[in-house]
């Protein structure tokens, strides 16, 4: 069991996820999670303070067998920052429905599971924190985005729901959109003629997590909606 309090991290790739892990692992004992274990274990060996269970958290019976892992491993999560997410583009008359219903369980129903998972030992210590990750699709449908939009505008109003439950419980909800593109060898590529400055770098979306997730009881923000400054809206 961990000494100090214990943070939950899903969906921890090469960008947001490590930075967020790596972040909170400076006064958290970090519970991560993601599909790739050997991903895990590399940023296990180079930060400490980490941990990884490897679990696809759309699959409902691993997920309640990983949070299980993690209590009984490094104790109660009083944070917890859901990042993964599913994704895919398509027009409307073209999607699978089978894409979008896989994205719903990463982005909606996994977060429900999470939620109602570690919100009850939050409430009972009073305090705790709650996070999602998204992006502007959670406020807006665009061409293209309809096999992604919906489920990230259900995750979003899932948290609202979320808020106005847990928060006079002393737990504080959140949902950080990042609308950028986020600094990523892949996206460095595609972007190639773009300045830095057009990319988010995942350490300051890690950072900007960390301070909306210790904000003070007077002054707590649910909708925190990033972007760099050239973003155009």
């Amino acid at each position: 069991m961990s000494e100090r309090p214990v943070c939950v991290v899903t969906g921890v790739g090469p960008g947001t996820g490590a930075a967020l892990a790596r972040r909170f692992a400076e006064a958290y004992e970090v519970a991560m999670i993601a599909r790739t274990g050997s991903r895990l274990q590399e940023i296990e060996e180079q930060t400490s303070g980490t941990r990884g269970f490897a679990c696809d958290v759309s699959e409902p019976a691993a997920l309640a067998t990983t949070l299980d892992e993690i209590r009984s491993e490094l104790g109660t999560p009083s944070v917890l920052i859901h990042n993964a997410v599913g994704g895919a583009f398509g027009e409307v008359l073209e999607i699978d429905p089978e894409v979008l219903n896989r994205n719903f369980q990463i982005n909606t129903m996994a977060l429900l599971q999470l939620i109602q998972a570690l919100g009850p030992a939050m409430i009972e210590a009073g305090h705790g924190a709650i996070l999602a990750t998204g992006n502007t699709s959670a406020y807006r449908g665009r061409a293209r985005f309809a096999a992604f939009a919906p489920s990230k505008a259900a995750q979003r109003i899932l948290l609202e729901s979320t808020a106005r439950s847990l928060g006079p419980q002393g737990v504080h909800v959140s949902y950080v959109a990042i609308d950028a593109v986020i600094d990523l060898p892949w996206t460095r590529r595609i972007y190639s003629d773009r300045p830095d400055d057009f990319f988010a770098r995942p350490a300051d979306i890690a950072e900007e997590c960390f301070r909306v997730a210790h904000q003070p009881r007077s002054t707590w923000t649910f909708d925190a909606l990033i972007r760099p400054f050239g973003e155009t809206w």
